[in-house]
């Protein structure tokens, strides 16, 4: 037997290629947006620092060498203050009186555009215009071509019947602010409530029917249930934007007769009283209101999201 030798092979060394950390990799992919969120930074976080800063301050814009560090007195005379306490009831109102009479109107109009009818279209786009009218157009609208005693529409109705002529915006001011954003946005109630609509279980509705049950057994029942969700998603979205409404009361009633809101308030501090401090800290404290209801929108509409993955 003849013995063999194996001569050994020289293999190359292997080069290992290293994989980007997942860190490196997380800012790669963050990367673009940055531009973005530096230009948020720039423009909406550091003007509310500048404005918190100010807050804190006794601070005059006509005398701007007077200014003096506070502390938390704005704060407590924003709140202690007869004037700006009424400013802060009347937003209360104003927003709890638009939001639940659009919820409403809204919810009337997404049960009747539910169902099927000849123009149905038509009619959608129709009633969603009052939303997309810019709001001092809106306002405007309703101060002059339908509030005026003179030639407004709605004594020029009452005349044709023999009706009294009311002067609308001095004898009901607060409703007549009420009336044009309830106008305005009863439309966004409506399109959210018609979305709820539109996604309910249409083969649970047919059983109930054939198990005999009526119209308003379904909506109390089934329907209403399933709305919840968006009934309150549409009640803190419509909260968030009318708490800080400032259109309709300055052009409608330039706040006056008992319609300044909040948002009014910090405007005639800041551009007529020159008070930067006491302005600043009512503007916080709306911000603030804000934040909270936005706080709980977002979390109905992660709540809304979950049960669309859910049912899918």
């Amino acid at each position: 037997m003849t013995a063999t030798t194996t001569t050994p092979v020289a293999t190359a060394p292997v080069r290992t290629v290293r994989q980007p950390s997942a860190r490196l990799r997380g800012w790669a992919t963050r990367a673009p947006l940055l531009p973005a969120l530096v230009f948020m930074i720039v423009v909406t976080q550091l003007p509310f620092v500048a404005t918190l800063v100010i807050s804190f301050f006794d601070w005059n814009a006509l005398y701007p060498k007077a200014r003096r560090f506070t502390g938390l007195d704005n704060y407590r005379q924003v709140l202690t203050d007869a004037d700006l306490r009424h400013s802060v009831w009347t937003t209360v109102l104003l927003t709890a009186t638009v939001v639940l009479v659009s919820l409403v109107l809204g919810l009337a109009l997404a049960l009747l555009l539910d169902r099927r009818f000849r123009g149905r279209g038509v009619v959608r786009t129709l009633l969603i215009a009052p939303f997309l009218i810019v709001p001092v157009a809106a306002a405007l609208l309703w101060k002059h071509v339908l509030y005026n005693p003179e030639y407004g529409l709605f004594n020029g109705l009452l005349h044709y019947v023999g009706g009294p002529q009311p002067d609308w915006i001095s004898n009901t001011p607060l409703l007549a602010v009420e009336a044009s954003l309830v106008w305005q946005w009863t439309p966004f109630m409506m399109l959210i409530l018609l979305a709820g609509l539109q996604s309910r279980d249409h083969e649970q509705i047919e059983a109930a029917r054939v198990d005999g049950a009526s119209d308003w057994q379904i909506f109390r029942h089934l329907t209403l249930p399933h709305l919840r969700r968006y009934l309150e998603l549409g009640a803190l979205l419509g909260s968030i934007y009318i708490v800080q409404n400032f259109d309709a009361v300055f052009t409608i009633t330039s706040g006056g007769l008992g319609t300044a809101n909040l948002p009014y308030t910090v405007y005639q501090s800041f551009y007529q009283a020159h008070e930067n401090g006491l302005a600043s800290a009512a503007g916080v404290l709306v911000v603030i209101g804000s934040i909270v209801i936005a706080t709980f929108a977002l979390r109905v509409v992660s709540s809304l999201f979950r049960e669309e993955v859910a049912r899918s």
